[in-house]
């Protein structure tokens, strides 16, 4: 298999996850394609470097993407919540609602906190990694996790829910 099929594979593989961990990031479904599509592409560029680990090379590249896109661009314009008909979706346990209501409150987080929670909740990386990867000290990314929590229990959407 030559290296560009490799890549391929790899990549088709991992696109579903990639891109829910993104969207995490961002709250934006179009703005977590970018993210994606932008880590894949220099994913393949260093492939023959990293093909021996490069789900943590396109998590690392996927969080410093990020953030520099949110550094860049303080203006950047950020989406408004869409209804959708959950009737059709069929439902009953309100699943959906909760999800919508853990995002909404995602999204109200400062970047540095939901990119924490996301690496230590979503993807499960351990403090350690999460400060390797962020360029951070370990105590940093437990205090900051920390405060990210004690947010999302006192947001107002989830108040009346126990997710936290």
């Amino acid at each position: 298999m030559t290296p560009a099929e490799e890549f391929e594979a790899w990549a088709t593989g991992r696109y579903g996850g990639l891109l829910h961990a993104a969207y995490l990031l961002t709250g934006d479904r179009d703005t977590a394609q970018d993210l994606v599509q932008t880590a894949l592409a220099k994913t393949q560029v260093a492939w023959r470097r990293v093909h021996t680990s490069p789900d943590a090379y396109v998590r690392r590249t996927m969080v410093t993407t990020h953030t520099d896109w949110w550094r860049r661009q303080p203006w950047r314009e950020r989406s408004t919540a869409t209804l959708i008909d959950r009737s059709a979706l069929g439902d009953s346990h309100g699943q959906i609602d909760d999800r919508d209501a853990l995002l909404r409150a995602l999204q109200d987080l400062p970047p540095r906190m939901r990119t924490i929670v996301v690496l230590r909740y979503y993807l499960q990386l351990t403090e350690t990694e999460c400060a390797d990867l962020l360029g951070c000290s370990v105590g940093t990314v437990k205090s900051t996790a920390s405060r990210a929590l004690e947010r999302l229990r006192a947001h107002p959407t989830l108040t009346s829910k126990e997710h936290c």
